[in-house]
């Protein structure tokens, strides 16, 4: 598309970060919604929003102003969608099986990248960049039908299976939704009533909800920037084809499955061993962290590496991130089972904005400078090691009363 419409960098840039202004506007809102509907309607809704809106690109592609407002929308499709995925685990999974939950459902994530980056080079050079956003978006169709089919079906138990229908309160603690699937047709003034329910004040009285919010921001740093740029970095600097890039861009999600499968049964035998929740979600997120950055100030250092070594360590930096599946994106569920998916809300809210800012400022930084050390990896590396420092002082898993009604057993 850049080469057909004749953009530079800070215009694809401004196209790829259009996505996250709907992915932010749309992470509070997908929270209380998933309260107070459940997660399961809320993410079927999303995935419908973001297929029409994927299929749609094609049509207003030469008109940049309907280019932006589609990927505004497939933003806001995909942003309830994680909190809608933390509500289902929050009221379904155990601690001791938490890591590995968060693991299965958002390593699809992982999963997903690999499939559309081997499969879109050849659909692209065979039937036309078009196609790949047709395709795509009747996939998630397909899905919505395929996970309509399964309502009202129990997919688990309280041993550790998911439940993607309604959970009801038992001898386990699990929360239930706000309203039942019978209350569909709630009113407006219904979920007026449930936001002015929610503590905000008492969120963000507590130091670990900022910690969630700064390891976020800075997670979603490094990993925005490096999602919208690492396959133009191939292929320009490294001098790779489209083909080539593609592949090699597959290594780091591959490398994040293969991390993530490691990653949570080491964080839940840990705690299930009886080491404190929050030491292993210090432990697992200062991994998540550390590792990215030393990989990448190796690579933006010039010692002379071959190519084949750049992506080797960037594969291995971005792959140890996935540590972050068993800390930071446990923690909101740690604290509080009720109000897990509002607080993932609000910490991925703030984890948009690398999406908004950071992609389009690489995308200027590289118009200006020409240096992918200055515009791609140092501030990534900055964050980086922040983040680490901030969460290892304030990060704490300890299950928090934000409500009225008593702390949480």
């Amino acid at each position: 598309m850049s080469h057909q419409y004749g953009w530079n960098s800070s215009t694809a840039g401004l196209v790829q970060s259009s996505f996250f202004w709907g992915y932010a506007l749309s992470q509070l809102p997908g929270g209380s919604l998933a309260k107070l509907f459940g997660g399961r309607k809320v993410l079927e809704v999303g995935v419908v929003i973001w297929s029409l809106a994927t299929a749609l690109i094609p049509v207003v592609a030469g008109f940049m102003p309907g280019l932006v407002l589609s990927r505004i929308l497939v933003g806001i499709g995909e942003g309830v969608s994680p909190s809608a995925a933390t509500d289902l685990i929050a009221r379904s999974i155990p601690l001791q099986e938490r890591s590995r939950a968060v693991a299965v459902v958002f390593g699809g994530l992982s999963f997903g990248s690999v499939l559309g980056l081997l499969f879109a080079p050849p659909i692209i050079q065979n039937l036309g960049w078009e196609s790949v956003f047709y395709i795509f978006g009747l996939l998630g169709i397909i899905w919505c039908i395929g996970f309509e089919s399964l309502k009202g079906k129990q997919l688990g138990n309280n041993k550790g299976l998911l439940n993607l229908g309604q959970s009801s309160s038992g001898s386990d603690g699990l929360v239930p939704s706000a309203v039942s699937s019978e209350s569909s047709d709630s009113s407006l003034e219904d979920l007026q009533n449930s936001l002015k329910d929610v503590p905000w004040g008492a969120f963000f009285k507590s130091k670990a909800v900022w910690a969630m919010i700064y390891a976020h921001f800075c997670g979603s740093w490094g990993h925005y920037t490096c999602l919208s740029w690492l396959p133009t970095f191939f292929s320009e600097e490294l001098n790779l084809n489209l083909t080539e890039a593609a592949w090699v861009s597959v290594l780091p999600p591959l490398g994040s499955i293969v991390i993530t499968s490691i990653a949570a049964p080491f964080a839940d035998n840990l705690i299930a061993n009886g080491v404190d929740t929050t030491k292993v979600r210090k432990i697992c997120q200062t991994i998540a962290f550390v590792s990215p950055a030393i990989f990448m100030m190796l690579s933006s250092v010039d010692l002379g590496l071959p190519p084949w070594e750049i992506v080797a360590f960037l594969t291995s930096g971005l792959a140890l991130s996935s540590f972050a599946f068993s800390g930071l994106y446990c923690t909101h569920q740690d604290i509080s089972r009720e109000y897990a998916s509002i607080l993932l809300g609000i910490t991925n809210t703030v984890g948009a904005v690398p999406g908004i800012v950071g992609v389009a400022l690489t995308g200027y930084l590289l118009d200006s400078t020409h240096s992918w050390s200055i515009s791609l990896f140092a501030p990534s590396v900055f964050f980086y090691l922040t983040g680490t420092a901030v969460w290892l002082a304030f990060a704490s898993s300890e299950p928090q009363d934000f409500s009225k009604s008593g702390p949480e057993s």
